[in-house]
């Protein structure tokens, strides 16, 4: 019999006592398949790829939430370039607000900075940094007769607070401190191996929405936190896949993530159904289709960033811009060691230095290559005008 909602143990089991072996061996598969996803790619190259995945990881994450925001809208909210109408301008802001948190993210832990994702102090710091430009629409809360203004990274802690989730009914709002501060001590990597964060994260990712400690924005709040737990626990591969596109697209329908959110809130059954509130069998069932998401984002964008088939890709994206055929060499020689000082499009093109400059300002006008400074080195960027044809069903759903 499901427990009073006022008792932390109420979101037990949050781990597994014993992991089965399907789950180990899913476990060891994305582990391999995570470290190998850069694959021939030059760090650079991967660092600019990883600026798309960013993207690509708010468009899926707003679209959970219903909102559809284009990549070249989410591009022009990164410049701060807002629409004037104020639904798609708070879209917009969202969208700023998420990629700029995942960039800190990722900061984070590439400079061994990361703290622990299922702190109460990220989480509230998540939850305010992704309201800080926020107006006050979208802090205002319609709850009835009993509509408030949310404060950004603060817990739900008065009776105005007490919401419901479909069928679901999370703690009292008097309790939300208590049981976060539970959540962070069950799901605290620190004391973890790999298999066990890995686990971690998929588990905490329904606990914590189970718990719903904010007023709103929890989603987004669990799916950056998930984010942060896949860099700590190992797979995060240099933000190269998202966890968002997966629990968008689901594995047999665009339901899926709804459906398995829901089906998680099961009590437990009978006896043999573990010794905790909630079902250990749908737990176990929820970390394994969590994890098999999560190899299937791996596998696809592993396959869309492998070395040749790119290449590929670019040969033929610059015959459909009507760019000169060696443009395709520059592209080449840039993916393959990053970037490339302006004097080597003589050497590597074969053109007279004249038209060798035109042919690299042709690729830097059309938005493909990018440079810091005027004279410096080039890179590869992709932009909205390239990512749709060089990275097909990357935003299938636009």
């Amino acid at each position: 019999m499901p427990l009073p909602i006022e008792m932390t143990y109420r979101i037990e089991p949050c781990l597994l006592e014993n992991i089965p072996i399907r789950m180990t061996d899913l476990i060891a598969n994305l582990t391999t398949s995570s470290e190998r996803i850069a694959g021939r790619l030059h760090p650079r190259t991967a660092a600019s790829l990883a600026e798309l995945v960013q993207i690509m990881n708010c468009y899926y994450s707003n679209l959970i939430e219903g909102h559809n925001t284009k990549p070249r809208d989410i591009e022009r909210a990164l410049a701060d370039d807002l629409e004037k109408d104020e639904l798609r301008r708070n879209f917009q802001i969202e969208a700023r607000a998420h990629v700029r948190l995942q960039q800190t993210i990722d900061r984070l832990y590439a400079a061994g900075n990361m703290p622990e994702p299922t702190s109460t102090e990220f989480l509230r710091w998540l939850h305010k940094e992704f309201y800080h430009d926020a107006p006050e629409s979208m802090l205002w809360i319609d709850n009835g007769d009993h509509g408030f203004r949310m404060e950004p990274g603060v817990f739900r802690s008065r009776p105005e607070h007490n919401v419901s989730v479909e069928r679901h009914i999370p703690p009292d709002s008097e309790r939300v401190v208590e049981f976060m501060r539970y959540f962070e001590q069950r799901y605290r990597l620190a004391s973890m191996g790999k298999g066990e964060r890995i686990i971690a994260m998929a588990a905490s990712h329904h606990r914590l929405a189970y718990i719903h400690p904010f007023p709103d924005g929890n989603g987004r709040v669990s799916r950056l936190m998930s984010h942060a737990m896949g860099l700590s626990a190992g797979i995060g591969a240099s933000g190269l896949w998202s966890v968002s596109r997966g629990l968008a697209r689901g594995l047999e329908s665009r339901q899926d993530y709804k459906s398995k959110m829901d089906y998680a809130d099961t009590p437990r059954q009978v006896d043999l159904d573990g010794r905790g509130n909630l079902s250990q069998k749908v737990l176990i069932e929820f970390i394994h289709w969590f994890l098999e998401v999560c190899l299937d984002q791996v596998g696809f964008m592993t396959g869309l960033f492998e070395f040749d088939r790119l290449a590929e890709r670019l040969k033929a994206y610059v015959e459909s811009r009507a760019l000169k055929a060696e443009a395709f060499y520059i592209l080449e020689r840039v993916l393959m060691q990053g970037e490339m000082s302006r004097g080597e499009a003589e050497r590597i093109t074969g053109l007279k230095e004249r038209s060798a400059r035109m042919v690299l300002s042709s690729l830097i006008n059309d938005g493909i290559l990018t440079s810091e400074t005027p004279k410096g080195p080039v890179s590869l960027h992709f932009g909205s005008e390239s990512v749709e044809f060089l990275f097909p069903r990357l935003f299938a759903e636009n």
